[in-house]
């Protein structure tokens, strides 16, 4: 399932950039729309928006320093566009489940499930997105999930599978306990659904 630790990229990223400073996200976490969304239930997605270069990659890696500290289940992502494997929705899935298992190895029985009924190919072949999508969703429903937290950033990066992706943090974000944050350029189709 693993095709990369987010936790990794995320010291990459912050590496390449020069390190993290506090005063590029420190900001957010007094400002409205983010503590409307951080404690209100039924404000459950937070879409950060900019330009290219504007430091949402930057701001959401304090925001995702700041939300270890707190959330339960925490688990991100970074999109790339340069990187086939990680410029997919299939990817993103599959890394949100590999961070949510990794914290909580109760939930590995959901992948355990599937990869023993058809093995590794089920989270590979040309059917993968159903795949992990059920598995992504049977852990979303699992009881014993702590309240989760997702983050995605960069998801006009995503090349394939967008609107599905799409579709599922909307309909995730408005019938469960999850909380979404997810940072991309203000395009027409991400703009439509969120």
């Amino acid at each position: 399932l693993r095709i990369t630790d987010p936790r990794h990229d995320k010291i990459r990223i912050e590496t390449d950039k020069g390190g993290l400073q506090s005063d590029v996200y420190r900001w957010v976490l007094s400002n409205g729309e983010f503590l409307r969304w951080w404690h209100d239930a039924q404000n459950a997605l937070l879409w950060i928006r900019g330009n290219p270069g504007t430091g949402k990659t930057m701001l959401l890696c304090g925001v995702i320093d700041e939300l270890s500290k707190e959330s339960g289940a925490l688990s991100y992502f970074f999109c790339q566009a340069t990187d086939r494997r990680m410029n997919n929705a299939t990817a993103v899935l599959r890394g949100l489940i590999y961070m949510l298992v990794d914290r909580q190895p109760s939930l590995l029985r959901h992948v355990q499930k599937r990869y023993e009924h058809a093995g590794r190919q089920v989270f590979e072949d040309v059917n993968a997105w159903v795949a992990v999508r059920d598995v992504f969703l049977d852990i979303l429903r699992d009881p014993d999930l702590r309240p989760p937290c997702l983050v995605i950033d960069a998801l006009d990066e995503c090349q394939t599978g967008r609107p599905e992706l799409l579709d599922l943090i909307v309909s995730c974000s408005t019938a469960s306990r999850v909380k979404w944050i997810v940072s991309s350029r203000n395009l027409p189709d991400i703009a439509e659904k969120l």
